[in-house]
């Protein structure tokens, strides 16, 4: 629908620019004549008429190449041309004025219907193409559903960055081993090793499993080995 918009901008723009070359030439009163169009007075009017006709023309042409002019401003000359349309068939056959002879007079109520109807065909068109963009835009947005999903998958995304940070700090807390250096770990000191008498482990390992009783007299062997001598 929107090219066929554009088509449709493209004959307003011709249309136009017709109609602001025959005003600027308004001076020119032999053409005139020959059309059997009454000349505007004074022609300075007829002329800047002529210019603003000219650039609205040029505005048309430029936004039937721009998406995002076409419809506005299909809009805004539709309006234009029904607009005028409308006053060329009430002065011409409600007012008579001016008073055209009788091709003239044929040539302007022709050029007013079709300024009618041009300008009320590109008014339609500009709004449905304008709705059409605004229920595309409705689709393409997001829905509710999806904006609190992505709210929170970005809270959980804080969360999952807030604990990285906290183990990274915690392991720059811990001691880092240098390369190229061994880690150096604390090893348990040996205990002292004390030499043991083969005369003294011999008697501990003959003496009795029970104590004596007191009283008992412990007879020794002549050639049982004695315990060192301590003092």
């Amino acid at each position: 629908m929107k090219p066929l918009l554009r088509v449709v901008l493209i004959l307003d723009a011709l249309v136009l620019l017709a109609s602001g070359l025959l005003f600027v030439l308004a001076p020119w009163t032999s053409l005139y004549n020959a059309l059997q169009v009454v000349p505007t007075e004074p022609a300075l009017v007829g002329q800047a008429f002529g210019v603003a006709l000219i650039g609205l023309a040029w505005l048309a042409v430029h936004a039937s190449f721009d998406g995002a002019m076409t419809s506005t401003v299909a809009k805004v000359v539709g309006h234009v041309h029904w607009l005028i349309g409308v006053l060329m068939l009430v002065w011409l056959l409600g007012l008579r004025t001016p008073s055209l002879p009788g091709f003239g007079q044929m040539v302007s109520v022709l050029a007013g219907v079709v300024l009618v109807v041009i300008g009320l065909g590109g008014v339609r068109l500009s709004g449905a193409v304008r709705r059409r963009e605004k229920e595309g835009v409705v689709k393409s947005s997001p829905s509710k559903a999806d904006k609190r999903a992505a709210k929170e998958a970005g809270k959980q995304a804080e969360k999952d960055a807030a604990r990285q940070r906290e183990l990274e700090r915690d392991t720059a807390r811990e001691p880092r081993v240098t390369a190229g250096f061994p880690a150096y770990h604390a090893e348990p000191a040996p205990e002292p090793v004390v030499p043991v008498n083969p005369a003294a482990a011999a008697s501990v390992g003959a003496a009795p499993l029970h104590p004596a009783e007191p009283g008992a007299t412990r007879t020794e062997a002549p050639d049982a080995p004695r315990p060192p001598f301590h003092g």
